[in-house]
């Protein structure tokens, strides 16, 4: 198996800011390229080949790429341990390109994946982008969230579009009010339910798909609240 990092990449407004990256992977030649361009951007690349590595050196990490091929285990085990413990971001990489291994994975808590081989841009630029989440997520949540022309007043529990107030009922507007304190993340099914009507389990998947269309009607934005086919939903923008 081998890395494609190919390029030079380019690097805007100059030196990123440094990152500690734990890289978890057995395989020598492509731990070797990642760190490589990781190292190139000024980044701190750290190599671990075992999975049980990571439930030490993780406190080390601002962000951990993890494999799920290891030679002690699968690396679901190993990003299930992590989330009992750490909030750090995780940003999977794997040559297992299933979609259910790729769901289950965002089930036990990965930021991102990725499926190899991959370009070297297209790593950094996912590196980025769970970095910035993960400060998102340690900021207080704003008050108004607005996507496209779409804005939520969550305090208010208000929703105007195009200059226009839509009139919500009190669960779809809690919906909303979900998927946009995470808006552009992809929010599960069982998580969103969990939040809308205080317990997944006893909720009923059907009703959610109600509110769920009737919302979409509502707000008349096609592909605004995306379906991430047998994960959950996802606000745009």
């Amino acid at each position: 198996m081998t890395a494609q990092p190919r390029g030079p990449v380019a690097v805007e407004g100059g030196r990123r800011n440094a990152l500690r990256v734990l890289l978890v992977e057995d395989d020598d030649n492509f731990a070797e390229s990642v760190a490589k361009v990781l190292a190139r951007l000024g980044h701190e690349p750290t190599r671990v080949s075992h999975g049980g590595d990571a439930a030490v050196r993780h406190r080390d990490a601002d962000v951990v790429l993890l494999d799920l091929m290891l030679p002690d285990g699968n690396g679901l085990d190993v990003l299930r341990g992590l989330r009992k413990v750490t909030d750090v971001p995780v940003l999977v990489l794997t040559a297992v390109g299933d979609t259910r291994t790729l769901v289950r994975a965002l089930h036990l808590g990965a930021d991102d994946y990725l499926v190899k081989p991959f370009r070297a841009d297209e790593l950094l630029a996912r590196i980025d982008a769970v970095m910035r989440r993960s400060k998102l997520s340690d900021q207080p949540p704003p008050q108004v969230v607005t996507v496209r022309d779409v804005e939520i007043d969550l305090g208010a529990r208000r929703v105007v579009a195009g200059g226009a107030e839509v009139s919500l009922t009190g669960t779809e507007f809690d919906v909303l009010a979900t998927l946009a304190r995470r808006r552009g993340t992809a929010v599960e099914r069982e998580r969103l339910m969990d939040e809308v009507y205080g317990d997944a389990s006893r909720a009923r998947s059907q009703s959610l798909g109600v509110h769920l269309t009737s919302l979409r009607r509502k707000l008349d934005r096609p592909g605004l609240i995306a379906t991430l086919h047998g994960f959950g939903y996802r606000l745009e923008g």
